[in-house]
């Protein structure tokens, strides 16, 4: 839904598993040539029909179509479960490791989105940690950086890659739009998130600014 002019309007079009698959199978020869595939997100993603989820990505695969899943990881594990044998790649977001801040922000504890990143790394699955940085929120090396790395290396949590993605103003519109005041927040400086990049680094993770 989208609001314009006072009013919510439909925005989108609504697919059934077979007609979706057909429209991506359209670029396969695009995805061969690039290595790329699709890419599920939202919203949550995970939050949404996962009958519907599973008979995408099962179908998909069946069309040699590569499958990722971008995710929160705030939902039961039995809704990964059931994706799981048809997803080729997890991106995973970490928004806010210390419970406390995480429930300040978020309004939520983080212990199920932790609990969902050790069990997929368990299982094997091919993680792209994506680490959302706020300046004076979760840049500061002592009390969120080094925790969370400390976390990641005691669970033996095995990820691909880790991406330090910066705050952005991009969904400033989006409240204004729904006639909401947008909460804003400092994005951080270049040396802050270099230096946070190091420290991964350093500890042996692939570890990239952006993506």
């Amino acid at each position: 839904m989208r609001q314009a002019n006072g009013r919510m309007d439909k925005v989108g079009n609504t697919y059934s598993v077979a007609e979706l698959v057909k429209k991506a199978a359209q670029d396969v020869i695009f995805y061969d040539r690039s290595g790329g595939g699709v890419t599920l997100s939202g919203g949550e993603v995970m939050a949404q029909n996962i009958e519907y989820i599973t008979a995408l990505t099962q179908q998909l695969q069946k069309k040699g179509i590569h499958v990722g899943i971008d995710t929160s990881g705030a939902v039961p594990f039995l809704r990964f479960e059931k994706i799981l044998p048809y997803t080729d790649f997890f991106l995973y977001d970490v928004k806010v490791f210390d419970k406390k801040k995480h429930i300040q922000y978020m309004r939520i504890d983080n212990s199920e989105i932790l609990g969902n990143l050790k069990r997929l790394s368990l299982s094997g699955a091919v993680l792209y940690l994506r680490l959302i940085l706020i300046d004076g929120v979760n840049t500061d090396q002592e009390k969120d950086i080094l925790p969370l790395l400390n976390w990641l290396k005691r669970e033996h949590i095995q990820v691909e890659k880790i991406h330090l993605l910066p705050y952005h103003t991009l969904g400033k519109d989006k409240y204004m739009g729904l006639g909401k005041t947008p909460v804003l927040f400092r994005v951080p400086e270049t040396d802050v998130l270099q230096k946070i990049a190091r420290i991964f680094q350093e500890a042996g993770y692939n570890t990239i600014i952006g993506g």
